[in-house]
């Protein structure tokens, strides 16, 4: 049976209705469940702040051996810790700074004379000792000229000789009156003439024996020769700008390297007092000691510029580890702390009030102590005020702990440690 138009309408609206009392139903239950959802995640969240703020006061029954990690241990259960009794002992103080090896002596060995350069009697690289030959320049020109310095050396001695036999003859003849005053005044100047000329022919005989020596250049210093800066068979002169080769002398050798000028007055204090003060050299990482010397000088002089001051070390260097321009780092020990307070660095904390250890009393309690530090060296640190003698501080296990916590001392590690016995230390 076919249906009216009207009778459409009304079934279409009776659908609508009910498609919206469907959805109004779905969105109630959601909501519902959602109210269900917060109510019990706020529920945990309520046991579990009881749970922290109740179960360890209550004897520590609650939440096991894995609740000891979070947050501070309460009063009733010890928290493990490790201790040390502080010692008095000794701690060097370092200062450091950043050096490059520089050598006792840079020479540029250049020619004295000019000539072909004939030999070259070194290797590079080689270790030379003072005074031995590095290189021959042609000597034949040189020795032409001591023969012919010699020569007028003799002729001018000759004449001289002459000139003396006649001023003889002439004095003889003027005692008789024989000849002029005048004659023998004369005589006597030639003969001074000559002298002179004789003193003159000595000087280029001397003069020319210099440049034959010259042509056999030799290391004015020990040390290790360079690259060649010229191969043989070329015309050397003595203005050559690269010369023959460069000398440094590298044993022993100085390690150039600067201080804030806050230091000045502790280390020139130390040095002028005759006191040796010991020099390490260290690598780029500071793992590694490479040589080991001693402070020479100081510069006389503060750079305005960057508020420091340079200082010179002298190594031995006798199995060549430091190197021309090298750089360096530089540990000094200028004084030592005798008789310091002195504990592990890992017993320091640190917070808002400053630095502070916590103290382990008699009753096995902790209490945080303010203390003052001094110089450090290595894994030890010395506590100028704050601390005595034998009173224990935590090394391990700090971080859970506060002020009157009940604590449990773990055993010590064999071994134990020593104040003053290893690292390094600075200021």
């Amino acid at each position: 049976m076919s249906q009216t138009p009207s009778e459409n309408a009304g079934g279409n609206a009776t659908a609508q209705q009910r498609g919206h009392e469907t959805l109004s139903r779905g969105r109630t239950r959601i909501r519902a469940g959602l109210v269900a959802v917060i109510f019990v995640i706020a529920a945990a969240l309520v046991f579990v702040l009881w749970w922290v703020n109740h179960g360890h006061s209550a004897g520590g029954t609650v939440g096991g051996p894995g609740a000891m990690g979070r947050g501070r241990m309460g009063a009733g259960v010890p928290s493990p810790v490790a201790v040390r009794a502080a010692r008095s002992g000794n701690i060097n103080i370092y200062l450091e700074g950043l050096g490059a090896v520089t050598p006792l002596a840079t020479v540029t060995v250049r020619p004295q004379v000019s000539g072909q350069l004939m030999e070259v009697k070194f290797k590079e690289g080689q270790m030379v000792n003072k005074g031995d030959q590095l290189a021959l320049i042609d000597p034949r020109p040189f020795e032409v000229a001591l023969l012919q310095a010699q020569g007028q050396f003799a002729q001018a001695q000759a004449q001289l000789q002459a000139a003396e036999l006649d001023l003889a003859r002439y004095n003889t003849l003027s005692q008789q009156d024989s000849i002029a005053v005048q004659q023998v005044d004369a005589e006597r100047a030639l003969v001074a003439q000559y002298q002179g000329l004789v003193e003159v022919d000595q000087a280029a005989i001397a003069s020319a024996r210099l440049n034959l020596t010259y042509c056999h250049v030799s290391a004015p210093v020990a040390g290790r020769v360079g690259l060649r800066q010229v191969d043989a068979g070329n015309y050397v002169t003595p203005g050559d700008s690269n010369g023959l080769v460069v000398l440094t002398q590298v044993k022993p050798i100085t390690v150039v390297f600067t201080l804030p000028e806050d230091n000045f007055q502790q280390v020139s204090s130390r040095l002028h007092s005759g006191a040796t003060i010991p020099v390490d050299a260290y690598d780029r990482s500071q793992t590694h000691k490479i040589a080991s010397g001693t402070l020479g000088y100081i510069d006389n002089e503060i750079d305005a510029t960057t508020g420091t001051f340079k200082l010179k070390a002298l190594f031995p260097n006798e199995d060549e580890a430091l190197f021309p321009n090298q750089f360096v780092n530089i540990r000094m020990l200028v004084d030592v702390d005798r008789g310091a307070i002195v504990i592990p660095t890992s017993a320091v904390e640190r917070g808002q009030p400053g630095t502070f250890v916590y103290v382990v009393k008699t009753d096995n309690t902790v209490t945080a102590r303010p203390v003052t530090l001094g110089p450090s060296e290595g894994e030890l640190v010395a506590v100028t005020d704050g601390l005595e003698a034998g009173e224990r501080v935590v090394t391990d296990g700090a971080d859970r702990l506060k002020e009157g916590a009940k604590v449990m001392l773990q055993q010590r590690p064999a071994g134990g440690w020593a104040p003053g016995n290893r690292g390094g230390a600075k200021q």
